[in-house]
């Protein structure tokens, strides 16, 4: 028996229309899309190692306004701009499909065109080195190198003939520019100089930033090693992938005590009051996977921030 639906009166151009691939969705465009394009609930990775950064400039009364504004508003652009890049190169490799679990990227769903893609990455990208531009009159050369070397890991992390997200460095990658060096660098170019605490603090907010990243690779598995996207979690499997998270959790958890033992003050132990999210967010990557994983990104981002507001109010009053 045929399978082909017939209009009312079972009409051929009924059976044709059914028949005829469906046409693309229009590209629409506008600051909404752009804005989910720039994925603004993770942003939190890029807006919280300078706010620590800078409040810890403040606990050593080395703070600067306009530095940490520039530091905040580059560091943000240069997080849209990866952003944008990423959703650029993840459609044209073959990693953002219909088989997506996580929210609609907008080059794969037609609602901005790939070349559109890329030039808002690239603009972003540039808007960011003109305030870099600023930031080395203030910090000098080593602020020039952070700078330079941000932009060129942010394109390579999928872009270029080695796409580093393709190799699996995503973690380290996320780890050392929206930890250690973010915040080294909020602080260094107010300061001018780099106390072991800059150090310990950069390590708890790159740990809770490559957290976010570990989720977001943990439901997309099963895409990612279609697209010969060797994530940490694709080369090493799930629970690899569980007690990575874990062990990042307790990174970020140690490094105020630490914070509290080089001579700050134990109000940097305000940030144990966000414990409780960050257990309720390891309950949920120990037990869920795939699509159920999509609010757990939202709740490790959200605990990216909340524990940076603690530990940064902590450090202000030290």
């Amino acid at each position: 028996m045929s399978t082909v639906p017939v209009g009312p009166v079972g009409s051929l151009s009924s059976a044709k229309e059914w028949m005829a691939p469906k046409q693309p969705r229009p590209i629409r465009g506008g600051f909404r899309v752009w804005w989910m394009a720039a994925r603004p609930k993770t942003l939190s990775a890029s807006v919280v190692p300078v706010i620590v950064g800078s409040a810890l400039a403040y606990a050593y009364r080395q703070a600067q306004a306009l530095p940490a504004l520039a530091a905040l508003l580059g560091a943000v652009l240069i997080q849209i701009g990866t952003n944008f890049i990423n959703d650029y190169y993840d459609f044209k490799k073959g990693a953002d499909t219909r088989e997506r679990l996580g929210p609609a990227r907008v080059t794969q769903s037609g609602l901005m065109s790939p070349a559109a893609v890329l030039i808002s990455g690239l603009t972003c990208f540039a808007a960011a080195f003109l305030l870099g531009v600023y930031l080395v009159a203030m910090g000098g050369w080593p602020i020039a190198v952070v700078g330079l070397f941000s932009l060129l890991c942010g394109y390579a992390y999928t872009g270029g003939p080695l796409p580093l997200g393709y190799l699996g460095l995503g973690d380290v990658l996320v780890f050392i520019f929206f930890g250690l060096v973010a915040v080294s660098g909020t602080y260094f170019v107010q300061a001018h100089q780099l106390p072991g605490t800059v150090w310990l603090a950069g390590a708890a907010v790159g740990s809770l930033a490559t957290a976010i990243l570990v989720v977001n690779n943990l439901r997309d598995v099963a895409t990612d090693g279609k697209a010969n996207k060797r994530t940490l979690v694709v080369r090493f499997g799930t629970r690899a992938a569980r007690l990575e998270y874990a062990l990042l959790l307790a990174v970020a958890y140690l490094a105020p005590l630490a914070l509290w033992a080089s001579g700050l003050q134990p109000w940097v132990l305000l940030s144990w009051l966000s414990l409780p999210l960050a257990i309720r967010c390891l309950r949920s990557v120990f037990t869920q996977k795939g699509t159920a994983l999509n609010p757990v990104l939202g709740q490790t981002s959200r605990l990216e921030l909340v524990f940076g507001l603690l530990l940064s109010i902590g450090l202000c009053v030290s």
